[in-house]
Formats: C-alpha cells, structure tokens, sequence
C-alpha cells in the first residue's frame, strides 16, 4: 500500500524529475513516428540504414539540447539539426526537406490548439499543472502521438503522397516557399499566444484558431496541387507539341519510302538478276540507314519515352544531332516512372552527355550516335549507353572531369565536371568512361 501510495504522490504532484524521464524516453516514440510521417507524406522509400542513423543521431542531439541548452535555442537547434540530417540522409530537395523538417512541428502545434484549452477545462485544471504534474501531462501527449500514427497510416493505406517542385521554375518555387514559411511564423506566433495566455481564453477562440489554421494550410495545398497540375498540363503540352513535330517528320518519311517502294524493290532485283552481291551490300546498308532513321522517329514517342522532360531533351538534341549530320541508333527499353535517380540531376547528366557527344561525332567523318537506355534486372540497376565516334584519339579519359578541363576551343569545360558533383551526392549513380579506337563511350549505371 505504501508502495502505491508513493506512486500515486509521484505522478499526482509536480515532479519534474519524472517528466524529464518521460520526455526523455518520449523523444524515443516520436522521432520515429515523425520519420514514419514524412516517408508517408512524401512516399519515400528508405533502407533499415537509413532509418538508423537518421533516429539515433536526431535522438541523441535533441537529448542533448533539451538538456544543455534553454528554451527556445533548444528547439531552433532541433529544427535546423532535422533540416540538416534529413537532406543528407534522404537526399530529398530543399523544399521537401524544409517542409519534412518543418510539418511535424506544425501538426503538433495543430493538434495542441486542439486539445490543451479542451483537456485543461474538463480537468479544472492550470496549464502549470499541466506542464508540471505527469499525471496531467502525458494523456495528451500520448493522445497526440496516437492521433499522428493514425493520420500516417492513413496517408499510407490511401496512398497519399506530395510530389513536390522537382519540376517547378525558380518564380513558382520562391512563391510557394514564401508562403509555407509565412504560414509557420503564422503558427508560431498562434502557438506563443496560446501557450503563454492559455489559462485565461476561452474554448472558443481557441477552437476558431485551430480552424483558421487548419483552413489555411488546406488552401494551400488545394493551391500547391492546382499549380503542379498546371505545371504538369503544360509539360504534356509541350510534350505534344514535340510529337507532333516528330509524327510529321515520320509521316514524311513513311510517305517517301512508300512512293519509292516500287523503285527500290526494283533496284534489289537488278542486284540480284547480275549477281552483284557487293553492289547489293553497299545499297542495303544505304537503305538501311534510311529505315533506321523511321525507326527511330517511331521509338522518339511520350508512351515509350515516358517522361516529359526526358522526351523533349532526346527529341531536341536529336534534331541538333541531325542538324549536324550525325546518324544516330537509338534503343529504349526503360521506364522512366522506374528511374532510380532524382529526374533533375539525370536530364542535366543526360543532356550534358549528349550535347559532348554530338559534338565530338559532328567533327567527324563517320558521324555516329549510339543511344541505349535499358534496365539490367540482373544487377539491379537502370543503364544509359551514349557511345559516339570521336576524332581525338589520345583523350585522357582521367582527365576530363577536372574542373575547367575541356579540348575545345571557347569552352568552360564545366560540363563534366557538373556531372562529378551530381554523382558524388547519389551514392547509387556510377559514369564508367571507356574508349576504343571506333567509339568514345559513356554508361551511366543508376543502381537499385
């Protein structure tokens, strides 16, 4: 009895012992659930190393700064520590991880407006005792914790998920990022106000509060979704604009190859009547040339190549290629809706890549492009082959990505260089460089 009685007197007077052991095994339940929130919230895939290092070295600074230092440095050292992590470790885009970093706070504060002033008035209680007696303080918190596992799972079984701004142009990006930021300093200020004068308002306002905010980041996101929906309308405009472009192309040469038909099978008899192989040889490699040149028309499709972006990159630089008169094969055997890589970083790889390589088979006599995209399931990872003919037979294939390195005149020879520093941020992406005394080749591996 006397054992019981102790404890009752424990959590039912204020102990700031216990709730500092409480808080300190809380921080335990709710970095994970956070974590658990924001792969939902923007359907990341992460590996148990991930999750690992990510929830012990968040722990570990947010035990230490709840114990060195004062409230509320504590809380922006937090903040800043869980940007700076979560970047690093889910190589998410700035403005995903700024709302990763920011979203939980803001849901906690959210729920918080809702249930303190309500919890506090049922009870008859101070908010001193709230924050000071355990027995008070951790329903609520538990309760919120139980409400976000709620709210992630369900953002999960729906399949709910923000795909945000990888796409976007500067303008749009600065607007949305200046209204999520003036709507966490709208919460802020709510949050101090409430807290600090929580005793003395009524329910009410403080149930109008919750449904301002709530109103607000709904209209938000209703805004955010409307304006990715306008971007995307606007690359499948342009997308098609370049399809057309290419099934008048293909229309024209589908309709010269028809008209000549008649001629060109005539022209295979009389090889064929003299017994002239050689001559037969040399004109079925010119008209071969000419097919391939449909079929690559034909595979330059937005259902083959399924993304907007990548498709009017390849259609472009392929009208530069053919500019220059350079022949090129292209295969592809790849969904991008698959691509294991940030589509920003691969279309600035990509073009990069190809942009060197139509240069270098532009200058010379045998121009030649060979473009393979594939996936190797064997070895889990996606494949992009560019190899092209090149003049310069004693490029130093060590040297090229060096900063400022380049063999042609009035260029930067920024290009490659670019391309080292996206691969040293993807620990997945690997450039093999390879030279023979035909072809300059580039294989991009994007493992999985």
């Amino acid at each position: 009895m006397d054992i019981l009685n102790s404890i009752w007197t424990a959590i039912s007077t204020p102990n700031e012992g216990l709730i500092s052991v409480f808080l300190f095994l809380a921080t335990f339940i709710e970095i994970p659930l956070t974590l658990y929130l924001i792969l939902n919230l923007f359907d990341v895939k992460a590996t148990k190393k991930q999750y690992f290092i990510y929830i012990i070295t968040f722990s570990m600074i947010s035990i230490l700064s709840i114990s060195i230092i004062e409230s509320p440095f504590n809380v922006i050292l937090n903040y800043v520590a869980g940007f700076l992590i979560f970047y690093f470790i889910f190589k998410l885009n700035f403005i995903k991880t700024l709302i990763a970093s920011l979203f939980p706070g803001i849901f906690f504060a959210l729920l918080g407006v809702l249930i303190t002033n309500p919890y506090m008035s049922i009870l008859n209680i101070t908010h001193e005792q709230l924050v000071s007696i355990p027995i008070y303080r951790m329903p609520p918190v538990l309760f919120m914790y139980f409400v976000t596992y709620l709210f992630a799972y369900c953002l999960k079984y729906k399949k709910f998920k923000i795909n945000i701004l990888d796409n976007f142009d500067k303008k749009n990006k600065y607007i949305i990022i200046l209204n999520f930021l003036f709507g966490v300093l709208y919460v802020i200020v709510q949050m101090i106000l409430i807290f600090n004068y929580v005793d003395i308002l009524p329910i009410g306002y403080t149930f109008f509060s919750f449904i301002c905010l709530v109103i607000y980041f709904v209209l938000s996101f209703y805004t955010l979704t409307r304006i990715i929906k306008l971007v995307t309308t606007t690359q499948k405009l342009e997308s098609e604009e370049e399809y057309n472009k290419t099934l008048h192309i293909l229309h024209d040469n589908v309709r010269s190859f028809k008209h000549d038909f008649d001629n060109i099978v005539t022209t295979i008899g009389g090889y064929i009547k003299t017994n002239d192989m050689k001559g037969l040889e040399s004109y079925y490699s010119q008209l071969e040339e000419d097919c391939q040149k449909v079929n690559n028309l034909y595979i330059l499709n937005p259902d083959i190549v399924n993304n907007p972006g990548i498709y009017n990159l390849l259609t472009t630089k392929y009208g530069e290629a053919d500019e220059k008169g350079v022949k090129i094969n292209l295969t592809f055997l790849l969904d991008l809706n698959n691509l294991h890589m940030k589509i920003y970083e691969f279309a600035r790889i990509l073009g990069i890549l190809l942009d060197n390589a139509i240069e270098a088979a532009s200058e010379c006599d045998e121009k030649i492009l060979n473009i393979v995209f594939r996936n190797d399931a064997k070895n889990n990872r996606n494949i992009i082959l560019i190899e092209n003919t090149y003049k310069d037979k004693n490029v130093d294939i060590n040297q090229i990505f060096g900063k400022g390195v380049s063999g042609k005149e009035n260029h930067t020879g920024l290009g490659l260089w670019e391309i080292r520093q996206i691969l040293q941020k993807n620990n997945n992406v690997n450039l093999d460089t390879t030279k023979n005394d035909k072809y300059f080749s580039q294989q991009l591996e994007i493992y999985y």
